[in-house]
């Protein structure tokens, strides 16, 4: 396919580069949900300001991988089969995330949690069971007390736009010309921009409800970035630099690190940068990796390691948060300490993700493509490193 450098591919459908920039930002992610614990004022002085811009470059990188897999496949692929595929790369973190949110549920109950200690066991593992599904749940049917669709596993909000986003790849966008696609990004953007610049937040946070605001918010968030994505991939846009990989990194760290612009008085800043960052930056970002090589060695390797780890790492990490953000409210020590813990609790989370990565979601995985090859033929495998974008 245009566009596809063999040096970038570390296994065959793969682009290494944006494997491991997707690892860089499911660290930020972590350090920012740390960071939230301990920031009284966010998101004004709150450190790794923008992290949570993350998951605009997610589904950036998502319409970008899922058109690379799968734009040319239509004729031995059915709808089915390409549901098939995304179920069994997302569906069993999806299960893990739902399933250690439930376990790290009794220990988070206090004041930042007004509604755990009045939840019955009952309640509990039926908002597991449903988390299971991703189907999202009404503000009724909360457990924590801040109105999470997915009370046990907070950051599976983002899942869900992502499976919609795939619905709307296999029944539609799929099939649209480069020109019908493009004005449909362009639509897309001035979406989002309206939201940022003119909403009355100045940035792009939000999106985890179900209520109409925080749906504005999600589909706001979800729409242009994985059109560009596609769009990105279909056109061919690479930009070929030395040391792409690193350069990537480092432009990622710094547009999610920077701190908050504008101030209280003048949000729209903040919001206009939060456009400038997911409508140029990240393309930009995106078309560096894509065009960028690696050379064997420890670059491939981290590369490898932090694209294995993203998703397990996003979609394990907050139950350890959520427990950390309780902690602190309870604890009145030094900034010293509490940043310490917060350090080992960023570790802990790494660890996690590595253990459920090594132990269950790789072995799960290996499991369902191999008792689809014997059920379903050819159509219904897939590679255990599909690189669709998982969160």
């Amino acid at each position: 396919m245009k566009g596809f450098p063999t040096s970038n591919v570390a296994d065959k459908g793969h682009y290494l580069i944006l494997d491991g920039l997707r690892g860089v930002a499911a660290l930020l992610v972590v350090l920012f949900h740390v960071c939230e614990a301990y920031s009284p004022d966010h998101p004004l002085t709150q450190l790794i300001n923008h992290g949570y811009l993350a998951v605009d470059f997610f589904f950036l990188l998502s319409g970008f991988v899922i058109a690379y897999a799968y734009d040319d496949r239509w004729q031995t692929l059915s709808v089915g089969g390409f549901f098939k595929r995304r179920l069994m790369r997302l569906q069993p973190m999806v299960i893990m995330g739902m399933t250690v949110g439930a376990l790290f549920f009794p220990f988070q109950a206090g004041g930042s949690f007004p509604l755990i200690e009045s939840t019955p066991a009952w309640e509990v593992i039926l908002v597991m069971l449903v988390g299971y599904t991703l189907l999202p749940l009404p503000p009724s049917m909360d457990i924590r007390g801040w109105s999470e669709m997915h009370p046990l596993n907070g950051p599976a909000w983002s899942l869900f736009f992502e499976y919609v986003a795939n619905i709307l790849y296999a029944l539609g966008l799929r099939k649209l010309s480069h020109r019908q696609l493009g004005f449909l990004t362009i639509c897309a953007a001035a979406f989002l921009v309206q939201l940022a610049v003119f909403g009355k937040r100045g940035d792009l946070i939000g999106g985890w409800s179900l209520d109409a605001g925080q749906l504005h918010i999600g589909f706001a968030r979800l729409l242009f970035p994985f059109l560009a994505g596609m769009l990105l991939m279909r056109l061919g846009k690479r930009v070929n630099v030395r040391g792409a990989f690193g350069l990537c990194s480092l432009l990622l760290v710094a547009v999610l690190a920077l701190p908050r612009v504008g101030g209280a008085d003048h949000r729209w800043l903040n919001g206009l940068y939060d456009s400038l960052c997911v409508i140029v930056a990240f393309p930009l970002i995106v078309a560096i990796g894509a065009g960028g090589s690696l050379a064997a060695g420890w670059s491939t390797r981290i590369a490898r390691w932090l694209g294995d780890i993203s998703y397990p790492l996003y979609i394990t990490h907050y139950a350890l948060i959520y427990t950390y953000t309780e902690w602190v409210s309870r604890h009145s020590a030094s900034a010293t300490y509490t940043m310490g813990i917060g350090a080992l609790v960023f570790l802990a989370s790494v660890a996690l993700a590595y253990a459920c990565l090594k132990f269950y979601d790789e072995p799960v995985r290996k499991w369902l493509q191999s008792r689809a090859a014997r059920t379903s033929g050819v159509e219904g495998a897939t590679s255990v490193q599909d690189q669709g974008l998982a969160p």
